[in-house]
């Protein structure tokens, strides 16, 4: 199945907005299909050497996609916040 069967966000009381609408929100801003992860996190590109060391992780300076910030306005707009 390419798509996920569930998605389950859990925020363990930090939230602002409803944890379904965090759901609604991933739902509507990432493909989480198997193609879309890679694709979105550029799994393909021979990155991996650079993360062998130091973790994988918190490294913002070393350009790893997972870390990239750059979908924050669009949901904090679709959000309402």
């Amino acid at each position: 199945v390419a798509k996920p069967t569930s998605v389950r966000i859990k925020t363990f009381g930090t939230n602002k907005i409803s944890e379904d609408k965090i759901t609604e929100l991933v739902h509507d801003n990432f493909d989480l299909t198997p193609y879309g992860i890679m694709n979105m996190l550029n799994l393909l590109q021979p990155i991996y050497e650079k993360t062998a060391a130091y973790g994988h992780f918190g490294r913002s300076n070393d350009g790893f996609p997972w870390e990239e910030t750059d979908k924050v306005e669009d949901l904090r707009n679709q959000s309402g916040l």
